[in-house]
Parts: C-alpha cells; structure tokens; sequence
C-alpha cells in the first residue's frame, strides 16, 4: 500500500511539473488525503476480514491513483469529484465487509437479486427518471445525483448466475434426454437461465448500451463452461453470439454506426463519431515506448478523455511501458480473483468469485480492445481509472466481496487444520 502512495504521489508531482512548472499548490492535502483514505480501508480490512488477501487492495489503490492523476491531469473539476467518490467507494467497502458475515449465505437469495438486478436494469428506461446520454439510455438522475444502476445490477447477475449453476450443475453437466439418437441436456435446465440472460440482453438492447451486453453474454458462457467444464457451451455461446449480434445489427442503430466506424473509422460519413478513436490513435503513437512524459501530452482535444479515452490518455504519457504496467495490475488483480475462487469451499462461492473477477477482467479486455480496435469501441469504463462514480464504487464493493471470500477460505482452513491435529 505504501508503495501505491509513492507511485500515485511521484506521478502526481510529475504531471504538475510537466503541465504548469511547479509543484502541485495543494500537494500535502493530496498526500494526506489518500493515505488517510486507503489506511482507513486497510484498518477495516484487518478488522473485518483480517485473513484476507493482502494483494487486492493496493493494487485497486495503485489503479485508481494512476487514473486520479490523469483525471486531474485532463479535467481538474472532475478530479474532486473524483476523490469525492473514492471515499464513498471507501465506505461502501467497509458496508459490504460488514454486513456480509458470509457470502454463502447470499445463496439463499437466487431470484431476489435477479429481481433486483433486472429492477436496476429497467430503471433508466423509466420516464422522468432515465436519461439518454451519447446514445445510451443508462443513466438514473434523481435531482442533483446521477448514476449508472447496471454497475451494480452486474454484480447481482453474478451472483444470481453463480447460485443457478452451482445448484444445477449436475444436471447441465449430464446429459440425460435422449433425441433422435442422442442424449441432451434436458432443455427444462437451461430454460430459467437463458430467459434471464436473454432478458437481460434485452433489456441492454433497449437502453443501447452494447459494451454491457458483450459483458453479461460473457459472463453468463464464462460461468455455465467453468461450472460444466463441457466444450459444447462454448461452441453454443459463439452461435448465440454470431445470432445476437446480426440480430441487434439489423434492429439497433447504433450498433450499426459502431461496426461501421469501427470497420472504417477514417471515412468523412464516421469522422463524427470516430473521431474520438482516431485522436486516441494519435495520442497512443505520440507515447511510443517510453511516454512523452507525465505532463506533457497532447491528449486534450480527446473527447471523453478521462472516462471512454483514459486508456489512450496514460498510453501517450507513459508510453507502452506504462500500458504493460496497468495491464500486468489488472492482470493480477483477476489473477489473485481466480486464486481466490480455487481456494473456495463450496460451488457457489467458488462461481460468485469466478464470476467477480471475470466481470473484471472481460471489462477491461473489452475497453483496451475498443480503443485499439480489436473489437468494436463500446464506451464501457476502465476499472478504478476512468471518471465516472457508479463504476468506482461497483468495483470496490467487488473487492470488498473477492476479500471476504478469501477471509472464509483462511478461516475455514484454519477451521480443518484444528479439527485434524485435534482428531489426530
């Protein structure tokens, strides 16, 4: 943690002597603000999951420090907002670890948090409450509060996603109906499940959002194959892909301007909207390897810098060697996600980790791949880096679950080696 501080900190002092010439005017306050913060949330880690992994949390620090500079780099009002949520994000962590004792016990609510969660989801298309912003129907404002409710609504699905298969896992694994000649899985399994998803994509589709509908259709095949280890759901998973996506091409607008400034982003008819690829393409090539320095980047004139484009923002400072630094966090951070998972004491805690770090990382994949043009852009956030409250709040109360599993998993090991030496 001490070392995401003195990252966060140099990267801090840099910009500012890069971008203006001196050092930052209220640089102790800054210091003093997150070690205050992040100390508080290493207190509350100690004292309500003291057996948790030591990993997450710096690098979820480290994360958003990296992201809080080029915010304040870039959109100096939108960094006190910022700072702002991350001591809500803060709070709701210590919420999360203290209401929930055991996160086995969140099984017994299956089809609460699928309600709840497809709840959240109708909200934006509420008249008077939802808001169209850049295409998309997601935002909720309720005076002078705005919110994006599918960030939480995906962690609800995970864990409803989870729940159904840990409790069906035989009877998707074995098939057991025999049509013309071969055995299936009986189709009454699959039915509550796929209506769910297929609700759920339906409902994205409504509101335009595409980034979380490629995010929930890959979760939902990430956790029906981990928790079935069978190959033919992937196979299934990329024909109900290939399907849905011509689907939503013929019906949705928007999907059909983004496959087209994505397949030729340089044509005057797309220039309009994929302007903010091309400059970010631009910005990327400026860094090379080593960055133009904190400070010093040209990024500004990005559209969306510091939340769709703050991949291609830390990519001109930093440079590919900063880009590897963020990817290797990430990287373990849905590393430590998984490890997490295998040291899981029952199916459905093992999944909701599964499930929990791969939201993370299908996140992240899909926002850099957007950006480098990989797969269609999408718009969806960063984790912890980009601008934006809901998501920064989202994604601690993910680490703040990812940490009481692998308190449970200490303590219940821990548990058993006891009982042994004492059997013994």
């Amino acid at each position: 943690m001490a070392l995401a501080w003195i990252i966060t900190t140099a990267f801090y002092v840099l910009a500012s002597l890069g971008a203006q010439g001196h050092m930052p005017p209220r640089i102790w306050l800054f210091l003093g603000s997150i070690v205050a913060i992040s100390l508080g949330l290493h207190v509350a880690v100690r004292t309500y999951a003291p057996n948790s992994s030591q990993v997450l949390l710096p690098i979820a620090t480290l994360l958003n420090g990296i992201g809080y500079v080029e915010i304040a780099r870039w959109n100096p009002s939108h960094a006190s907002y910022q700072a702002v949520w991350f001591l809500l994000s803060a709070v709701a962590v210590v919420v999360t670890l203290k209401l929930v004792r055991h996160v086995r016990d969140l099984d017994r609510y299956r089809y609460l948090t699928l309600t709840a969660a497809i709840g959240l989801m109708l909200l934006p298309l509420v008249p008077h409450l939802g808001r169209d912003i850049n295409g998309a129907r997601l935002w909720v404002i309720v005076g002078p509060i705005s919110f994006q409710p599918i960030e939480i609504a995906k962690i609800l699905l995970a864990f409803f996603f989870a729940s159904y298969f840990a409790a069906n896992r035989e009877l998707l694994s074995t098939p057991t109906q025999r049509i013309g000649g071969k055995l299936i899985v009986p189709p009454r399994t699959l039915f509550p499940i796929l209506a769910a998803w297929g609700f759920s994509i339906a409902i994205l589709g409504a509101e335009n959002d595409i980034g979380f509908a490629m995010l929930l259709f890959a979760l939902f095949i990430s956790l029906l194959w981990v928790s079935t280890g069978l190959k033919t759901y992937v196979l299934l998973g990329f024909v109900l892909f290939a399907s849905g996506a011509y689907v939503a091409y013929e019906l949705f607008h928007q999907v059909q301007s983004r496959i087209g400034f994505w397949l030729d982003p340089w044509s005057p008819a797309h220039w309009a909207i994929s302007s903010q690829l091309g400059l970010g393409w631009f910005s990327l090539a400026a860094g090379g390897v080593t960055g133009t320095g904190l400070g010093i980047g040209q990024s500004g004139n990005i559209p969306f810098i510091t939340s769709d484009m703050i991949f291609a923002a830390v990519g001109e400072e930093l440079g590919f060697v900063g880009i590897i630094l963020v990817l290797c966090l990430f990287v373990a951070f849905v590393g430590e996600g998984f490890r997490i998972a295998q040291r899981a004491h029952s199916d459905f805690v093992r999944l909701a980790a599964v499930g929990l770090s791969a939201i993370m990382g299908f996140q992240t994949f899909f926002i850099m791949a957007g950006v480098l043009r990989i797969l269609p852009f999408t718009g969806i956030t960063l984790p912890f880096m980009a601008y934006g409250g809901s998501s920064l709040v989202a994604n601690y109360i993910v680490v703040a679950i990812l940490l009481r599993i692998s308190d449970e998993n200490a303590t219940e090991l821990r548990g058993g080696e006891v009982v042994a030496v004492q059997f013994t």
